[in-house]
């Protein structure tokens, strides 16, 4: 395979005056493929040109820590050395929602942004690492909307946080003002569920939380993310907040598969996650279960890296040509099912 070697960035991002865009993602050439790419020639790898941390490179590429951790096992996260090659993800599939407004993906601590289609223009999908909440804290999950945006937030801590911070010797006041130590950053969106739930910034004391399930429910982002967000988004966009683990999807009639760990306290055992994969693969096969690699989907729900494989690849249709397909009883195994180009009969087994 074709390896794309991407240079890190002379300078590393500050975080205050960083700017960035979106992992910006042109939509697949069959609109009914899910699988976005962002290098299409290859993996892509990226090169430290000086002493810095996993997690520096994991904001340069849009990337939150849980991911560039997984993606990077044999790394220091806190210390990558001068010329260590780093890979960074390429690959995702679209959460199973709707194709509109804004989905969080929980699982994956990624959110997806569906700008409205301009004329003329590929359609895009744009994709934002962020935090969620911890165990006792988690984020609701259900259909909602941007209610209201505010910049330069002041926080109003609930009576049980700061409960929780006075228990830990660490008292906050009854409001936090704007400023560089405001948890909520510079932007919010603010969702119409009960409660305080918004989709925010952070402060510079939690940069490096982005990725990884530390909130009390909110929904955290790098300032430079949140500020390209509140931006673009207008009141009123749906909200789909998911939590979908494994995910399916086609790209140029390969299917792919994409499974990353569970959250915590949520643990699935192994018969519950591959329970879950053969019904996604299933429903992204028109009901029926292909004769796909087995290995590749072993090793994927084991390693559980949430990088997309594909385990399967159906012969495309010619012009003039009909699928045929034919059920083959494996006994105790499960049914699958063959793809035959017609016009033919299928074969007997």
């Amino acid at each position: 395979m074709k390896l794309r070697i991407l240079f890190a960035l002379s300078i590393a991002l500050s975080v205050i005056g960083g700017k960035a865009n979106a992992t910006t993602y042109n939509w697949p050439e069959n609109p009914n493929d899910t699988v976005i790419t962002e290098y299409p020639d290859g993996v892509p790898l990226t090169r430290a040109e000086q002493d810095e941390t996993l997690l520096d490179v994991a904001r340069r590429f849009h990337l939150g820590q849980t991911e560039i951790v997984r993606l990077n096992p044999d790394l220091d996260r806190w210390h990558v050395k001068k010329g260590d090659i780093i890979r960074i993800s390429n690959r995702r599939i679209l959460p199973d929602s709707p194709h509109k407004g804004i989905t969080l993906n929980i699982s994956e601590y990624r959110m997806y942004y569906y700008p409205p289609a301009v004329k003329g223009m590929p359609r895009q999908v744009m994709s934002y690492a962020h935090g969620v909440g911890r165990q006792d804290w988690k984020t609701p999950l259900g259909e909602t909307k941007v209610s209201r945006k505010v910049k330069d937030p002041s926080w109003y801590p609930p009576e049980s946080i700061r409960r929780e911070h006075a228990a830990n010797g660490d008292p906050l006041p009854a409001v936090v003002p704007p400023g560089p130590h405001n948890p909520l950053g510079q932007f919010a969106l603010y969702l119409a569920l009960p409660g305080e739930y918004r989709i925010h910034g952070t402060d510079i004391d939690k940069i490096f939380g982005i990725g990884m399930q530390i909130t009390h429910g909110c929904v955290r982002t790098y300032p430079e993310d949140i500020e390209e967000l509140y931006n673009q988004v207008p009141v009123g966009t749906p909200v789909y907040i998911v939590k979908q683990p494994i995910k399916v999807g086609w790209l140029e009639n390969k299917l792919y598969i994409e499974a990353h760990p569970d959250l915590e306290g949520e643990e699935m055992t192994r018969d519950q996650r591959f329970d879950m994969a053969l019904d996604l693969i299933r429903k992204a096969n028109d009901g029926e279960l292909p004769e796909f690699d087995q290995q590749i989907l072993n090793d994927a729900l084991t390693r559980l890296v949430g990088d997309p494989v594909a385990i399967y690849e159906r012969l495309p249709f010619l012009p003039g040509e009909e699928g045929v397909t034919v059920q083959q009883d494996l006994g105790n195994h499960p049914v699958m099912t063959k793809y035959y180009r017609g016009p033919q009969n299928p074969p007997s087994f």
